[in-house]
């Protein structure tokens, strides 16, 4: 029997119509006698009018809407079979699959592990995962190769190249690690780039031989040649200066390194203030290493932070020795909490103890080094280049010169502040680099690097000329006559930062520029007497939009501001090298290290 009877009502067996039991409808039953009748009607019905009872009827039967025809024979089988390896479908997935460990940090291993193969399984029952050893010896090279003849096809067009390099050394294996990153500036789009080059096995001693020949080997691999560097950034160690003098290449020492050790200096200087960083490091050093001092202290700041708060209470932050900008948020962290820290003082011991004299001291002290930690975060940042070198060390002159009513106790650490900057970027406008690059960034156009730059305007003018065989004289006079283009300026309603605040007054403090050719001076004129943009704005985008006014200055800005103000990318590259080379994969190979490296930095470059 038909399990629709569970919802209509016959008056006899042989009634040509049944009644719905849920609307109480008269619906009929099809056919002319007992033997033609049947169910249809009664279906439809339920279907129609009553959705919820129509699904319970096919729960009932055990029945499934289909959509679809009924499945061939071979598309059963088909779909009942194993993808082979060769199969498109297949071969996709297990790009997927290195894709992901590439990209996140996975262990090749990971395609043994129980839950991952159950989830593969679960999604693509017919796909069969290689083995570790098939993505370690084929899959992981082929990929390998793949991005690196990608890659150098589009370093072949870029005529010069910059480079960041730093040395890394595992904690987990005796594995050291030379990187070589280089960052240019696309021709076609002005956008900064910057790939992974190498990341190669440093064998030896670290002195200057061993590194030079280590970056020799690793820019003849990919066949650039030393004109093509523009600089090299490195870390200054001696070993590193070194290797660079030997190289006979231009370099600069890592601007965030420099500036550290300003800031050091500033904060063992003065006594009173060395010795209230301590007491506070003692104090968070406490509640990181006692959960129950840390339990009573986040009751404090709860209790404090009144009935119905639902933001969680802020944990201190430890200070690390060699960054400086640690001690300055554990500064902040402390006097963000200095109520719950006092309360939980009065009962309870501490190993050391804040007097009001060093609360206030702790409160200067992040005031002086706030511009120091907004300008690393800045110079920090992927797209930071050498021009922000020259108006941010001005910048902290000048902040640091100002005689404040806050200095009392701390004038000590800020006259040595003052002096370390002054002392280690004493040449700082005398360099090329960093005069040329911020003469040409539209932010800053600093005028006091006009000589260097008509030096280097007038090289890029005459390769020109010798590569198209003509003039660009006459190309310079049809610009002179073009109308400036409008500044992008500072967005109404936008505020500074106390650290930017000062580059409006500093920028029109210097005279115009004189000499040089005709189409020099005449594109550099029409450059410096527009006004600048704003802080925020991007000066990539400047030279994307007005390239063609200014075809000379173009050509100066895609050599210059590629290069980095310091080498953090190399470092955040040994970061990504740390989570590949960790406890689990300890005897991962260099080789190996390297393609994942290498792959993790650049394969989205070319997807």
């Amino acid at each position: 029997m038909s399990a629709v009877w569970k919802y209509y009502l016959l008056d006899s067996p042989q009634s040509d119509t049944a009644k719905c039991n849920v609307c109480k409808a008269v619906v009929p039953r099809g056919g002319r006698s007992v033997a033609t009748y049947n169910t249809t009607n009664l279906i439809k019905h339920l279907q129609k009018h009553h959705p919820k009872e129509h699904d319970e009827f096919l729960a009932t039967k055990g029945l499934k809407a289909q959509t679809s025809r009924q499945e061939s024979l071979l598309q059963s089988f088909e779909r009942q079979g194993k993808l082979s390896p060769d199969n498109v479908k297949a071969k996709e997935i297990t790009e997927k699959v290195l894709n992901f460990i590439v990209l996140d940090d996975q262990p090749l291993s990971v395609v043994e592990n129980e839950g991952f193969r159950s989830l593969i399984e679960y999604l693509q029952p017919r796909y069969s995962l290689p083995s570790r050893r098939y993505l370690s010896e084929t899959a992981l090279p082929e990929l390998y190769n793949q991005v690196s003849t990608k890659l150098a096809d589009k370093l072949k067009a870029v005529p010069n190249l910059s480079f960041t390099t730093d040395i890394w050394t595992s904690d987990v294996c005796p594995m050291s690690l030379i990187s070589l990153t280089a960052h240019w500036i696309d021709r076609d789009t002005y956008g900064l780039c910057c790939a992974v080059l190498q990341v190669k096995k440093c064998r030896g001693s670290h002195n200057r031989a061993t590194i030079a020949a280590s970056i020799t080997e690793m820019l003849n691999h990919w066949g650039i040649s030393l004109a093509k560097v523009h600089v090299i950034i490195r870390d200054n160690a001696s070993n590193m200066k070194a290797a660079m003098q030997d190289m006979s290449v231009s370099n600069l020492g890592c601007f965030a390194h420099s500036l550290q050790l300003v800031v050091n200096e500033g904060l063992i200087s003065q006594r009173s203030v060395s010795d209230a960083l301590a007491n506070s490091r003692k104090i968070v050093a406490h509640f990181k290493h006692s959960q129950l001092a840390q339990s009573r202290l986040e009751d404090l700041q709860r209790e404090m932070q009144g009935a119905g708060t639902t933001t969680s209470p802020s944990r201190l932050v430890q200070d690390v020795q060699t960054r400086w900008n640690s001690s300055f948020y554990m500064i902040k962290s402390i006097l963000k909490e200095k109520r719950a820290l006092c309360a939980y003082a009065a009962d309870h011991n501490l190993p050391a103890t804040l007097s009001a004299n060093d609360w206030a001291l702790l409160e200067k002290t992040a005031a002086v080094l706030e511009p120091f930690e907004e300008l690393t975060r800045k110079i920090s940042s992927a797209t930071s280049s050498a021009a922000e070198v020259i108006p941010a060390v001005t910048i902290l002159q000048r902040l640091l010169t100002e005689n404040t009513s806050t200095d009392s106790g701390i004038k000590t650490m800020k006259s040595t502040l003052l002096q370390a900057v002054n002392r280690r970027f004493s040449d700082i406008e005398s360099q090329p680099l960093y005069a040329v690059a911020t003469l040409v960034d539209a932010r800053y156009k600093d005028r006091r690097g006009k000589a260097l730059l008509i030096q280097e305007l007038e090289k890029v003018e005459q390769t020109l000329t010798d590569e198209a065989g003509t003039t660009v004289a006459e190309p310079a006079k049809k610009i002179a006559c073009m109308e400036a283009g409008p500044s992008t300026g500072v967005p109404p309603g936008s505020t500074k930062s106390s650290f930017s605040s000062l580059y409006d007054k500093i920028l029109e403090e210097h005279d115009e520029p004189a000499g040089g050719t005709q189409a020099v001076v005449t594109q550099m004129q029409m450059f410096l007497k527009e006004p600048t943009i704003g802080e925020a704005d991007s000066p990539f985008q400047y030279w994307a939009n007005h390239h063609a006014r200014f075809p000379l200055l173009a050509a100066v800005a895609t050599k210059f501001l590629s290069a980095p103000a310091t080498s953090v990318e190399s470092e955040r590259l040994f970061s990504t090298a740390s989570n590949i080379v960790d406890e689990k994969r300890n005897r991962l190979t260099a080789e190996r290290a390297e393609m994942l490296i290498f792959l993790k930095k650049n394969l989205l470059m070319f997807k």
